[in-house]
């Protein structure tokens, strides 16, 4: 290592924010830089732990080889750095601001609550890649005359599109929505990530001869069969977009929405596109979240840039402990406390609270029907209360993908959790020509994971079309 007494000599020192006051004024990302200083000395800080299990598969997907680019930023080496960050990962300044940065948690020094600060480092390598002019198209040599179709432009989508294009084949991807992105365009807020690192790396594949044909939904627009026969091999990648419905009384009320909907208008206000449907919007208004996940954060910071009134946000899960049983639960990833940057900027958050239903008067919602609930999220008599809400959003996670059109047509097999059906190795699923990625196959994850897994399932379909495959895995 470039500095084996970094760990001692520096301490842990992270990015900081915009005061919540300023940042809740638009929907820009907010995080402040650190300097190429402090970067090296957090990157000394990267120790010789011997068995890094940072980058291993209980801290990182991808498997980023994290001490390896900690070691050439301390040597102030961003070139060499950004390629090796490139080995492993298409998207590191994707993965750099939306990531929850599991490596962070597998950390040596995660052991004494100082882990090196990887999710910074990850992301000032990729934004510096970029202002230097190190990340360039990578077109193949020879083309290998296959075509493959892949179904989603989300992260796993555009992986294995940019790694299958760099393999020689002819690529295209189909997006429903009017730009590239999937997910990572329409449910992510612009607070977390601009929307301009998507574009970019569009025009890196397209020049690297991916060609995305957005505004086509396969399975309503254009039938499956007409695609699974004009391609070699095809993908699928899209979200695993079906909403869990709670079916709470009085859901059906005007004001309750599913979170993604509410996400995804604002993504579409924000970026300048058309909004064809009723405007959901949260000025002026008592907001009640259901769900205390990423997505329930993400409808919580949307709320305050639209100027609501309150955001109170309800999770059924006990308050966590503020720490971890480190020996107990080291390098995985633990409960502990978390609060986002959105719940930081006012939201109040009410634990161990079930949904009863949904009040209303003349057809709109005016409150959230409550109780405490006990060890077995059963709700305890008497302890119910009432929050007073104009509007709701219901996050508490996807029921699988939407099997109308698309998936009904293909006729691949499903389990019973709403996902298809694939071989863990080969992504193939049913359907011999057929393979699956991301959340499709796996369920509702993280992006680094989609990414991984198209990778993976590029790999496979190069060897299905070739015998075999020099990708990476």
């Amino acid at each position: 290592m470039g500095k084996v007494t970094g760990f001692l000599e520096y301490d842990r020192q992270e990015q900081k924010y915009q005061l919540a006051g300023e940042r809740v004024r638009h929907f820009r990302e907010f995080t402040l830089p650190l300097d190429n200083s402090d970067l090296k000395k957090q990157a000394g800080r990267c120790m010789d732990c011997g068995i890094p299990f940072c980058h291993g598969p209980t801290g990182c997907p991808v498997h980023n080889q994290i001490p390896d680019w900690n070691d050439l930023v301390w040597q102030d080496d961003w070139e060499e750095a950004a390629r090796n960050l490139h080995t492993t990962n298409n998207f590191p300044e994707f993965t750099g601001r939306i990531c929850p940065a599991p490596c962070e948690e597998a950390c040596t020094l995660n052991l004494e609550n100082q882990p090196v600060t990887i999710k910074t480092i990850e992301q000032a390598i990729a934004d510096k890649a970029w202002e230097m002019g190190f990340v360039k198209p990578e077109p193949a040599e020879i083309q290998t005359g296959k075509r493959v179709a892949v179904i989603g432009s989300g992260p796993a989508g555009m992986a294995a599109a940019q790694q299958l294009a760099r393999a020689g084949h002819d690529v295209h991807v189909f997006e429903r929505q009017a730009k590239p992105g999937g997910l990572l365009r329409y449910g992510i807020p612009d607070f977390k990530m601009e929307k301009y690192h998507i574009d970019r790396r569009v025009k890196q594949m397209e020049a690297e001869g991916v060609t995305f044909h957005c505004g086509v939904n396969i399975g309503v627009d254009r039938s499956f069969a007409s695609l699974h026969n004009e391609f070699d091999a095809v993908l699928f990648a899209g979200g695993a977009e079906d909403p869990r419905n709670p079916n709470l009384p009085g859901q059906d009320l005007a004001g309750v929405h599913y979170a993604m909907p509410y996400l995804t208008q604002s993504n579409q206000r924000v970026n300048g596109e058309d909004v064809t449907a009723e405007p959901i919007l949260a000025g002026g208004k008592h907001v009640v979240v259901i769900g205390g996940g990423d997505t329930a954060s993400d409808c919580v910071g949307t709320a305050f840039r639209q100027g609501a009134l309150s955001v109170t946000q309800l999770d059924i899960r006990p308050k966590p402990p503020e720490r971890e049983d480190k020996l107990t639960v080291w390098p995985y990833w633990p409960t502990k406390m978390r609060t986002s940057s959105s719940q930081a900027e006012g939201a109040e958050r009410e634990f161990q609270a079930a949904t009863l239903g949904i009040e209303g008067k003349k057809g709109r919602v005016i409150g959230v029907q409550c109780a405490r609930v006990d060890e077995k999220r059963q709700p305890i008599p008497g302890s119910e209360f009432i929050l007073k809400a104009d509007l709701v959003f219901i996050a508490i996670g996807f029921a699988g993908s939407v099997k109308e059109g698309l998936l009904e047509q293909s006729g691949v097999a499903m389990d019973r959790r709403g996902n298809v059906v694939a071989d863990d190795r080969s992504y193939r699923t049913s359907n011999e020509k057929i393979f699956v990625a991301g959340d499709m196959r796996r369920g509702q994850s993280l992006v680094v994971w989609a990414i991984r897994e198209g990778r993976q399932a590029a790999r496979s379909i190069d060897t299905f079309l070739m015998g075999s495959s020099t990708l990476p895995v």
